[in-house]
């Protein structure tokens, strides 16, 4: 039986319930406190889900019993709240993007290493059963060699449901930024790191108008670009293709496909934690669906503060780890490098493939 590990939330958003209650399904996490920068926020997010308190950030920072500190703040506060954080000796989970420029994530990354504390990054998402079956399709050659991707993020944006949408227009926000990390994070889990891309870019839409409450009417100006196509090349010499765009009314695409030399894999929405899993390989006459090889198929939100945890009491090395936020955000910044200059960006960051789950976890642990 592991020890537990005390962990605090910060920033009480549309996401930290999902948070809150992932975190909650893991045994070896103990949820002791939540900040927001609108402490009536945080007080009534711990009144909701009976956490015990609601603190100042200054406040988490100095309570030397809280181990993992969740960020879960706007993407341009990431860095600075992950910094904070890091100088105050916490082990760092954010939310995805690490940071909205290669060098915030840089200095973060280093931060973590010189004080000797764990840092980690959503998305979490490929620890779910959905991608982790993928991952053994894969690994157990049902494919043959993976050889091409292809992956697909077509919305028109968040303005029209998410309460506070303006910070995906702004500078830092974007599809790419914003939802990049999940395919990128799922294809490098599958696939293995990306050596080089080119793309794309563009702003479709000058101004968007927010037709959410509560800010109904509110004319929100395009700061970044909202239409991304990239290629790009993994170092195992797989060539992929994405598009991620905030500009499209409709599409009939997939989320992501792989295509090896003994067959094609369909990898649900990676997004979620479950999804339907296709194989056809040649012969078949149709697709195969096939059965989850893992748990953890429902809204797991949390189980990489979890996983952080285990790394913690064990030693070994935790999954959704900073290196790989980084090598993803160094990826994602590329993108808008190659469309500026027209050239082929070589990625300098590198990774190695996390570890795939154990096969027969009970619901709650990680390790077998």
């Amino acid at each position: 039986m592991h020890s537990k590990i005390p962990v605090a939330i910060i920033g009480c958003g549309n996401i930290s319930p999902a948070y809150i209650k992932g975190c909650r399904m893991f045994p070896i996490l103990d949820l002791v406190a939540v900040s927001d920068i609108d402490m009536n926020r945080a007080r009534n997010r711990a009144a909701e889900h009976n956490i015990p308190r609601a603190c100042t950030v200054e406040e988490i920072l100095a309570d030397p019993d809280i181990r993992i500190v969740v960020n879960l703040t706007i993407p341009k506060a990431h860095a600075a709240v992950n910094l904070a954080a890091i100088a105050a000796g916490k082990n760092v989970h954010a939310e995805k993007p690490l940071a909205v420029t290669r060098e915030d994530g840089a200095r973060t990354v280093a931060a973590a290493r010189e004080k000797g504390v764990l840092l980690g990054c959503a998305p979490d998402t490929f620890f779910g059963g959905g991608i982790q079956t993928c991952r053994k399709l894969i690994d157990d050659g049902w494919i043959g060699e993976p050889i091409a991707a292809t992956a697909f993020m077509m919305c028109h944006g968040h303005e029209h449901w998410h309460p506070d949408p303006e910070f995906y227009y702004e500078a830092g926000g974007g599809p790419m930024l914003d939802m990049g990390p999940y395919y990128l994070t799922a294809l490098v889990n599958l696939m293995g790191p990306i050596a080089r891309v080119t793309g794309s870019t563009r702003i479709t839409f000058e101004e968007r108008v927010i037709t959410s409450q509560p800010k109904y009417g509110k004319r929100v100006p395009v700061e970044t670009p909202t239409h991304i196509a990239g290629v790009l090349d993994f170092a195992n010499g797989a060539v992929g293709m994405i598009i991620t765009t905030f500009d499209v009314w409709f599409a009939n695409l997939p989320r992501i496909e792989i295509y090896g030399t003994a067959g094609s894999l369909v990898v649900p929405d990676p997004n979620t934690f479950g999804g339907v899993v296709r194989v056809r390989r040649p012969g078949a006459q149709d697709w195969s669906d096939i059965p989850w090889t893992h748990g953890y198929t429902e809204n797991s939100r949390g189980i990489g503060v979890a996983d952080m945890a285990y790394a913690l009491t064990t030693g070994r090395p935790h999954r959704a780890s900073g290196a790989l936020a980084y090598h993803i955000l160094d990826v994602m910044c590329a993108f808008e490098d190659a469309s500026c200059s027209g050239k082929h960006v070589e990625i300098a960051s590198g990774v190695a493939r996390p570890a795939a789950l154990p096969l027969g976890l009970q619901h709650g642990e990680l390790d077998g």
